[in-house]
């Protein structure tokens, strides 16, 4: 009777912890419904990172000038960081990388599906700056007040570095736009390609997302994948008309009762054949993270031979003194 009057009120100091907009930190107690979700959605978050370096990093070679391929390098390895970031906030809460790293090649976890499209020009690149991670941007933002410390504070620097991101590739696009019709006609091809996957990160419909209330409930999102995504439509679309390209939805316009925009519907069969598997490059997006990690191994092995040395001649330094 004892542990369970202990762990109820242990149970009542983080719901009030949470309910007064506090900090829930490793050392803490914490239910392990809510450490279950952190690690999925924090997981989540981390392979999303890395495996989104895979569209964009294919082009680094192909980048028409030294700037646009450093630019394009630089914002690849952010992302390689922010992987490492996330995995770390998820090690707080008891797991380790590698095994989130085989559960990922082993499909037992997921990453955002708008990394499951090609990229078929450079535009691609502008346009994933734009579209993709000011999505990225319009759900982390709100992360940052996560009341998780470790990820609400990862999430601080991520932002800060996603907004550069976006500026990055709206600055590409506005280029591409003064110059020829052709370069013109690439971006509108890129936005029509990206737009509906862009919308589709933010996860199913409210009735259809099985975890956002409770993740609610727990302050570790602040907001439904329904308001997140009508917030985007409405940052977007005075965006689009200042780059000077159409938006691919006719049903796309104004609603001045609502004072918000209303747009089409979503295809969420494409969306949950993307996230099950079937998506255009779900299967090269795996095999090369598995080939990656598997050619890794050697590296590790070696940092933990290392680390094993430091520690030995530690402890018999010890021993001597």
């Amino acid at each position: 009777m004892a542990v369970d009057r202990d762990e109820q009120e242990l149970a009542e100091a983080f719901d009030a912890t949470v309910a007064a907009e506090g900090r829930i930190e490793p050392r803490d107690w914490m239910p392990e419904g809510y450490r279950k979700t952190l690690i999925r959605q924090i997981a989540q978050h981390a392979h999303s990172e890395i495996i989104g370096m895979q569209p964009e990093g294919n082009w680094i070679l192909r980048a028409p000038s030294l700037r646009r391929k450093a630019i394009l390098l630089a914002k690849v390895q952010d992302e390689a960081g922010h992987g490492l970031y996330l995995y770390s906030a998820t090690e707080t809460l008891g797991v380790d990388r590698t095994e989130l790293t085989e559960k990922l090649i082993d499909s037992r976890q997921k990453y955002s599906s708008i990394f499951n499209y090609p990229t078929l020009t450079f535009a691609d690149i502008g346009v994933i700056g734009w579209l993709v991670d000011g999505a990225a941007i319009c759900n982390q933002v709100p992360l940052c007040r996560s009341s998780y410390g470790p990820y609400a504070r990862a999430m601080v620097r991520i932002c800060k570095e996603e907004s550069f991101h976006q500026r990055q590739g709206f600055e590409l696009l506005m280029t591409l736009m003064a110059g020829t019709d052709a370069q013109r006609e690439m971006v509108q091809d890129a936005v029509d390609r990206w737009w509906w996957p862009s919308l589709m990160m933010f996860g199913p419909a409210d009735g259809d997302s099985p975890n956002t209330q409770q993740s609610m409930a727990w302050r570790i999102k602040r907001h439904t994948n329904d308001e997140l995504r009508q917030r985007y439509v409405d940052m977007t679309v005075p965006q689009a008309a200042a780059l000077g390209v159409t938006l691919p939805d006719p049903e796309l316009r104004w609603n001045d009762e609502r004072r918000a925009h209303d747009f089409g519907a979503i295809d969420w069969d494409e969306f949950t054949a993307v996230v099950k598997g079937a998506g255009p490059c779900n299967a090269q997006r795996l095999a090369h993270r598995r080939a990656a990690h598997e050619g890794g191994q050697w590296v590790r092995d070696a940092a933990s031979a290392y680390a094993a040395k430091q520690q030995t001649r530690r402890q018999e330094g010890e021993v001597a003194a």
